[in-house]
């Protein structure tokens, strides 16, 4: 399991480029982004690609080469293997036949962001990718509004701010730390309240790179988010980012009301 570069190819370890070269086969994630690696290093390994829809079949192909005394390296397109990316199905295929899985460890963007956020929580929860569906995502980060731990995602461009404001609706403000295309040449780290930065990038014009954002946990003293309608508007006024139209959008999904009900109440919250 060998994990390569986020963005910068100096980020390669030695190990990494000894393994690549020694091996019989390297499984890519996407072997057209793969290639430009090792033609970078001057590596003329042969391929094979293993992405996530064919994971499984190509798991047994590879543990049958293994079993014939090949080594395989496998390698995403970007950080280690297995985390976000595909990887797991092999190993647990390699380990049920007594083959040896080796990691090769190195760039990872979950580091590289907690490096430099300074956030001071001592440990955090790593969630992945978030759902890419709306409820499904809303319903996750619902449950973890009262978690202890510093939350850690990885998000696309095309959902970053979709996910942001799911944020703000269901875990109310917080200080965050976000990293875009970390590493690279337009490398982008920022940090601030919650609703600061959801108004930030929703104001530009385009959205490009991958994202990892840190969401600090909640606060001993940070006020809980009410039940009761009245009061529960009042809650979501108060949070910077979110409208009307989207407070009356969450309290009537979540509290099951109808939604010109809530929005009349709404109406009349937010003229106070």
């Amino acid at each position: 399991m060998v994990a390569t570069p986020i963005g910068n190819l100096e980020d390669i370890t030695l190990r990494a480029l000894r393994i690549l070269r020694e091996v019989d086969l390297i499984a890519a994630e996407d072997t057209r982004h793969t290639r430009k690696l090792l033609s970078h290093f001057d590596i003329h390994t042969p391929l094979m690609s293993y992405y996530k829809e064919k994971e499984a079949s190509r798991a047994q192909e590879i543990v049958a080469r293994l079993l014939s005394g090949q080594q395989v390296a496998l390698v995403s397109d970007a950080g280690t293997p297995g985390i976000s990316d595909p990887g797991g199905i092999l190993v647990q295929s390699a380990q049920a036949h007594d083959i040896l899985v080796v990691p090769v460890p190195g760039a990872s963007a979950l580091a590289t962001l907690l490096s430099v956020a300074g956030l001071i929580e001592p440990t955090h929860l790593f969630l992945g990718f978030l759902p890419a569906r709306g409820v499904e995502r809303r319903k996750l980060l619902r449950g973890l509004k009262n978690e202890a731990h510093l939350l850690v995602f990885y998000e696309s461009p095309r959902r970053i701010t979709a996910s942001l404001a799911d944020c703000l609706a269901e875990l109310g403000e917080r200080r965050v730390v976000i990293g875009r295309e970390l590493t690279k040449m337009h490398e982008e780290i920022i940090s601030g309240d919650l609703g600061q930065l959801l108004a930030e990038l929703t104001a530009r014009e385009a959205i490009k790179g991958e994202f990892v954002v840190l969401i600090e946990a909640l606060r001993a003293s940070a006020p809980q988010r009410p039940d009761n309608l009245e009061d529960l508007l009042r809650w979501y006024r108060e949070q910077s980012g979110v409208s009307l139209k989207d407070a009356v959008t969450s309290i009537a999904r979540d509290l099951d009301l109808s939604r010109s009900e809530v929005y009349q109440k709404a109406l009349a919250v937010w003229k106070e």
